[in-house]
């Protein structure tokens, strides 16, 4: 893999796991500086990765395991202390599972974000927080970090590289900036350019973190986060990631405790301010601006003329519900040069169905890995 980041160091692991190289121990890789696409040089860049089972000699069995938005390189496991959560997507690792025991399965969290990898909270070459100085970044900027850790890792070739939603995007250009190192592409509830009507749901959950008076232009680390800001930026999201089946199925016009607030009202406040114990307000506009800016065809003559020179096996596996990722937009990756048939899962859930519906995800990764 060419690059133009420096070799990397390991730091010492940290956390649950500590230095025993336990399955899913969060470890960290110094990359040193990554040149970005903007031409910024972001210095002494830290990626946090987790994974699972043992590279063989040849280097070729390694799986790379690509998380959404808000999520990170904890794909399973129990909550600890460096994850406050349970793994994401439960069921897709170890043994009996799709990547058993004959895969080396690497996680890591995306640059950009606020999960042991480099991003706005970090600490800038002065000690402070980068805040509203952390420069704009895009998913081949993601991916070429990625791309050093493997490198670092002493990964030939990736079996697979799989994701669902933001994680999809990064999937796809890995399938596109490294072709000869990847040899299948699994890309779930994804797709291959952003569209005016994604960036149009992001452009209002970023208008709410931006006009929240704590959020201070990005430098607010000294004093309060914008929590009222990610809440309601969460709130207009989840609101595309669920159908709008569920929300009336579920809810309804029901209301909370027979009190005036509508009970979907109440589940919306619940998962705003749930996230705000989680997760910076800063990462989630950095990430979200590069996946507005997701395009597998820039600068390279459209997406069409990309899929149809694509050279990894491309599986898209689409949710029949989703109205944030639609089952088109799958359809269109699968017209890819050697695609499998576009995979149709369904689910009342909407676009979150690439998460809950464990036994489908499962069935898509171990068709694709046959």
């Amino acid at each position: 893999m060419t690059l133009t980041s420096r070799p990397g160091t390991t730091a010492e692991p940290v956390g649950s796991g500590g230095g025993t190289g336990l399955p899913g121990a969060r470890r960290y890789l110094d990359i040193g500086d990554l040149s970005l696409e903007s031409g910024v040089t972001l210095s002494g860049v830290r990626i946090c990765y987790e994974s699972w089972g043992q590279l063989n000699e040849r280097g070729d069995n390694a799986v790379l395991v690509e998380h959404a938005l808000t999520g990170d390189s904890h794909v399973v496991g129990p909550p600890g202390p460096d994850h406050p959560t349970p793994g994401w997507w439960e069921g897709l690792i170890g043994l009996g599972s799709p990547l058993d025991e004959r895969y080396f399965v690497v996680a890591a969290n995306v640059l950009g974000g606020c999960r042991g990898t480099t991003g706005p909270s970090s600490p800038a070459p002065d000690g402070q927080p980068y805040g509203s100085r952390f420069p704009a970044i895009t998913v081949r900027d993601q991916v070429k970090a990625e791309a050093a850790l493997a490198e670092h890792l002493g990964i030939s070739s990736f079996a697979a590289v799989l994701g669902g939603s933001m994680g999809g995007m990064r999937a796809l250009e890995w399938g596109v900036t490294y072709p000869a190192q990847v040899r299948r592409v699994i890309a779930v509830a994804t797709t291959a350019a952003a569209s005016g009507d994604q960036i149009a749901w992001a452009a209002s959950q970023l208008a709410a973190i931006r006009m929240d008076p704590d959020f201070a232009g990005g430098d607010y680390y000294a004093g309060r986060p914008p929590l009222r800001g990610l809440s309601v930026a969460r709130q207009i999201a989840h609101t595309t990631y669920r159908s709008g089946y569920e929300l009336n199925t579920r809810f309804g016009r029901a209301r909370q405790d027979d009190g005036p607030q509508f009970a979907v009202e109440s589940y919306l406040d619940h998962h705003g301010t749930k996230l705000g114990r989680r997760f910076d307000a800063n990462s989630y506009m950095v990430l979200t601006e590069a996946m507005n800016a997701h395009d597998i065809g820039r600068g390279r003559g459209g997406v069409e003329a990309v899929l149809q020179r694509f050279s990894p096996r491309l599986t898209a596996a689409v949710v029949d519900s989703d109205r944030l990722y639609t089952p088109a937009e799958g359809a269109r990756l699968a017209t890819a040069r050697g695609a499998a048939p576009l995979v149709t899962m369904h689910s009342d859930h909407g676009h979150d169905g690439f998460l809950i519906e464990a036994a489908q995800v499962a069935a898509v990764v171990r068709g694709a890995l046959a």
